[in-house]
């Protein structure tokens, strides 16, 4: 399904009394599509973001990146200067686990009110800060499967403060995809092999991907430690992934 014809838009979720603002990228075709729940590094929900929502629409899913600043900074796009990773962290410091995990059950609900979507087949894809947040959202039932690239601090640390997001790791429902670079100097080896071991020994089906040359960020063509071999070697990954396990079904006409 690859190259399928989509169209995109700004929506808003409800989560009760706040509106989240996302971004929704959608096959145009008519039927009835899986879908995914992108969620942002600490740049909010930028041109990056709104590419990865599109890659999954022309590969016939729904696609849905909700911004996790919605409370604070509502509208907030940064790039990648060193104000803008300054300005970024601020607001990821402001967030916690039980907002953000309320704020993707919300896009899961609306989600599901969408009539072109399989409402049991929703996945989820998280870089960076989005990365660290789709581990914790893995443990949520209606998550079938995960794509989690460089979370940084999931072995010691959870947004708001708490017990570390690697102590739910039990409770993680369906199988999990995690993709670091050896040259990122803010994840250490260590932190991806207590990943690795924390999922083996609760039997969570996985499989950790650790990329020679690649940084902080490779899958991103907008920063300078873009690593276009990583990158693709990485999305073919994720392709397989969530064909196999969201099991795909061919379009109405």
């Amino acid at each position: 399904m690859t190259n399928t014809e989509i169209r995109t838009a700004q929506v808003k979720v409800p989560n009760g009394d706040l509106q989240i603002d996302a971004y929704l990228a959608e096959p145009v075709q008519k039927g009835t599509f899986p879908a995914v729940i992108v969620i942002q590094e600490i740049f909010g929900v930028n041109i990056h973001i709104r590419e990865v929502a599109e890659k999954f629409a022309k590969d016939g899913y729904v696609a849905i990146a909700p911004t996790l600043f919605q409370r604070t900074a509502p509208g907030f796009e940064g790039g990648y200067t060193p104000e803008d990773v300054q300005q970024g962290r601020g607001y990821k410091e402001q967030t916690t686990a039980e907002e953000i995990l309320s704020d993707i059950k919300a896009a899961i609900a609306y989600l599901r009110t969408l009539p072109n979507v399989q409402g049991d087949a929703i996945g989820s894809i998280g870089f960076c800060f989005g990365g660290h947040v789709v581990y914790l959202a893995a443990t949520l039932p209606d998550i079938k499967v995960t794509a989690s690239f460089y979370g940084g601090g999931i072995p010691n640390s959870t947004p708001g403060g708490g017990e570390p997001t690697i102590t739910h790791t039990a409770d993680i429902k369906g199988p999990i995809y995690a993709f670091f670079g050896l040259d990122d100097q803010g994840i250490p080896l260590e932190q991806t092999e207590q990943i690795e071991a924390e999922l083996k020994k609760n039997k969570i089906p996985h499989a950790i991907f650790r990329y020679s040359g690649a940084g902080h960020g490779f899958f991103c063509n907008h920063r300078a430690s873009y690593n276009a071999e990583a990158a693709a070697d990485a999305w073919k990954n994720v392709q397989e992934l969530f064909q196999k396990h969201l099991q795909l079904q061919k379009v109405s006409t």
